[in-house]
């Protein structure tokens, strides 16, 4: 059995890049965690260039339930073969669902993506990794504004990453500046 060289690349930086914690740390249902971690660091690699960097100052991970808890957590992600930052964030916790790739950004979530010319600010969004979808909590507000001035806030707001398209199921209101436009 041959283990990639990615997966290696992981293992060492995930080692390396964080403590460990095997103190009294327990769930909201008394279950206690597999791993407990702070001043975590993760990488993805793809074909040798890194994908997506995660820092977070606490993580606990569950190994039967397949998620994992975390708070304070940046992220970055890369394009080029890593070597520009194509979109970054940050949010307050994060829920994340091992097995498939879904999680929950909670208390407080701030996205800047490059390529768009976004930044996105909310309470709390969800990521549908299958659907490539990005949905924010039905009863909060979500800010996105562009360097041009254009700037919206809205309820029900969700996005497609495949068609990039993003919409408000409700209550949006704000102002579009077209470019062309003196």
């Amino acid at each position: 059995m041959k283990i990639p060289f990615s997966f290696l690349l992981f293992v060492c930086i995930f080692v390396v890049a964080c403590s460990f914690d095997y103190g009294n740390s327990q769930s909201e249902d008394g279950r206690k965690p597999d791993i407990v971690m702070e001043n975590v660091e993760y990488v993805r690699v793809r074909g040798g260039n890194p994908q997506m960097r995660f820092q977070a100052e606490y993580a606990e991970r569950f190994e039967e339930r397949k998620t994992m808890n975390v708070l304070n957590i940046t992220f970055e992600q890369f394009e080029n073969q890593g070597i520009e930052i194509n979109a970054a964030g940050w949010a307050g916790r994060a829920h994340v669902e091992t097995d498939t790739g879904n999680l929950r950004l909670s208390e407080g979530v701030r996205m800047e993506i490059d390529s768009e010319d976004v930044i996105m600010s909310t309470a709390g969004l969800r990521w549908q990794d299958a659907e490539r979808q990005l949905i924010g909590e039905e009863d909060d507000e979500v800010e996105i504004l562009r360097s041009d001035g254009t700037k919206f806030i809205g309820r029900g707001f969700s996005a497609n990453i495949r068609e990039r398209t993003w919409e408000f199921a409700q209550g949006a209101e704000g102002h579009y500046v077209d470019e062309e436009d003196d």
